[in-house]
């Protein structure tokens, strides 16, 4: 059952630089790549506006296709160095002014690995537990733990990047559960995105951050991704972008 609402809306972020020209819109089984993301967030049963953030114009004309409203990214949130919750925050400012808004779906131009169940999932827990500030996608990685990472020291050598004060098992199921963001949404009450202090390094996600626990997501950056993308998508029986459908 449909629960769209206008509090609840998707905001999809891209920019116009990369190493691979053009990957936000290079096709997908036929179909941009950043469709996908946004065919995902308008079957939700949740989402009721939907907004691009971009300093591309190829990118925002192709997420026009698809019913996101423009907003057109300053140059110094664009840049390599730019960071991408500053970008979240201004076009926080320009969804509001198309009225109130609880909650905002970030969405990253640049994955199509992502489905409706998995958005409307992540928007369910939010609404369920007032006191999280966002629900994240996120996944096991053990293989690059943290306590097994390693440094550089001066001299070229390495050495522990986390100095735990204690031995380190090599043995991957002996270390404790570590999650990294999948990028491919996130789901964030609205006032996190505006209070400071957030959890770093992504401080518009607040400090009661919950996990979705996933397999992992895929950010496109080479034309070998473009295929894992594809493959992904027939694998998990994912509808085509459709944006006449009611």
């Amino acid at each position: 059952m449909s629960e769209k609402r206008a509090t609840i809306a998707a905001l999809m972020i891209g920019r116009g630089g990369s190493s691979l020209k053009d990957k936000n819109i290079l096709p997908v089984l036929g179909h941009p790549l950043l469709h996908w993301a946004a065919a995902a967030a308008r079957r939700s049963r949740h989402i009721g506006r939907y907004y691009i953030s971009s300093d591309d114009e190829k990118i925002l004309d192709t997420a026009a296709q698809a019913g996101y409203a423009k907003i057109r990214r300053p140059d110094e949130l664009a840049s390599d160095t730019a960071q991408s919750c500053d970008a979240v925050r201004h076009a926080l400012k320009v969804i509001e002014a198309d009225g109130p808004v609880d909650i905002v779906i970030v969405q990253h131009a640049n994955v199509g690995t992502i489905s409706e169940q998995i958005i409307d999932d992540c928007i369910d827990q939010l609404l369920a537990d007032a006191s999280l500030s966002s629900v994240v996608p996120s996944h096991e990685h053990n293989e690059y733990h943290p306590m097994r990472a390693k440094g550089v020291t001066d001299e070229g050598l390495l050495k522990p990047f986390v100095d735990t004060g204690a031995p380190v098992s090599a043995n991957r199921q002996d270390l404790p559960t570590c999650y990294f963001f999948d990028h491919s949404i996130w789901v964030l009450r609205a006032d996190a995105i505006r209070t400071p202090g957030g959890q770093g390094p992504w401080d518009c996600m607040g400090t009661r951050i919950k996990p979705y626990p996933t397999k992992g997501c895929l950010d496109v950056h080479s034309l070998e991704d473009l295929k894992t993308t594809e493959d992904w998508i027939r694998e998990n029986g994912i509808p085509y972008p459709d944006f006449q459908a009611p």
